[in-house]
């Protein structure tokens, strides 16, 4: 009787110490926000702009005939 005593106080304690603490929490940080500028100079719809100009330039240019 006395080994089963022993035996069942061992067990006791050794089940308490697998029990102790707390779970750990894990906290997922927030995804960072990004904020995009817009860019003050007009660089992308000048060159579109330019190439329209151009464009009709050319047209306006190949387009006059000499009919004298």
């Amino acid at each position: 009787m006395k080994k089963f005593a022993t035996l069942a106080s061992v067990v006791a304690l050794t089940a308490t110490s697998a029990f102790a603490g707390t779970p750990v929490v894990v906290e997922e940080e927030p995804m960072p926000v990004v904020v995009e500028e817009k860019s003050s100079s007009l660089s992308g719809q000048g060159v579109l702009i330019g190439l329209g100009i151009l464009a009709v330039l050319a047209i306006a240019a190949a387009s006059d005939s000499d009919d004298d």
